[in-house]
């Protein structure tokens, strides 16, 4: 292989992990929007689990191609104990606390059924530190950090989170119905 052909890996993998990360917060975010009809389609969900689990695959490549490649060197410890890096030490940090935190979501969705409500949405709400600490990590630590594709891709895809998640925040909430209704 060419010299440079695992740091390909390691780039395409990482933008397409945050990538398919971010749409599966874009997309829980319009599962859990309650301005939405109630309950929305069982598609919806699958597509959410899906693009779940797919970012980490993806992650999971771009780590192998970081592994790899030989031009920074990384060891097993700079992929996966913060600041142990001497490239970028911070912003590789980020990147590590990322995948930790979507392990965490994606373990614990596997184990919905088995855990309580609560203990799974705290886990799942840390999507939210997911999607930030990715997309700095990428705009830090990348090659492609300068590249004004990922730049307005990473700024419009932070604007459709933001702008999401305040909807969901000021969507009226249901009502519970306690008793016979009169």
């Amino acid at each position: 292989m060419r010299s440079q052909t695992w740091w390909y890996v390691a780039r395409s993998g990482g933008i397409v992990a945050w990538a398919l990360a971010s749409l599966a917060v874009i997309g829980g975010l319009q599962l859990s929007t309650r301005l939405l009809r109630r309950p929305a389609p069982a598609w919806m969900l699958d597509v959410h689990r899906f693009l779940g689990g797919l970012s980490v695959a993806f992650l999971g490549i771009h780590l192998l191609g970081l592994a790899l490649d030989d031009f920074i060197g990384f060891g097993p410890a700079d992929l996966v104990v913060p600041f142990v890096s001497s490239y970028k030490p911070a912003a590789v940090a980020l990147g590590i606390v990322a995948m930790y935190l979507l392990l965490a979501v994606e373990i614990t969705s596997l184990l919905m059924r088995r855990l309580p409500r609560r203990t799974w949405h705290a886990v799942h709400l840390t999507s939210f530190v997911v999607f930030v600490t990715g997309t700095v990590h990428g705009l830090t630590a990348g090659t492609d950090r300068h590249n004004a594709v990922f730049q307005w891709a990473c700024l419009l895809t932070a604007g459709v989170v933001l702008l999401m998640t305040l909807v969901r925040v000021w969507s009226p909430r249901r009502q519970t119905r306690i008793g016979p209704s009169s």
